[in-house]
């Protein structure tokens, strides 16, 4: 699993996971931007872009 570098960003940590490409990061933003309060993460669980043991190695990760 990728290391997190402190002021990492979770959409960029994916890319850098290959676990998203660009583009999907783009399509969780947008959503965000149109009024989804989710966090990244959930947004993008939800849309079947990630999976949920991607999304707790993240929080493992990073301590949270």
């Amino acid at each position: 699993m990728k290391t997190i570098n402190s002021d990492e960003k979770i959409g960029e940590w994916l890319i850098r996971a290959e676990a998203m490409s660009l583009a999907d990061v783009e399509i969780v933003l947008k959503e965000q931007r149109e009024g989804n309060e989710s966090l990244f993460g959930i947004i993008a669980m939800e849309m079947g872009l990630i999976d949920p043991e991607m999304l707790l190695a993240f929080a493992e990760i990073k301590g949270l």
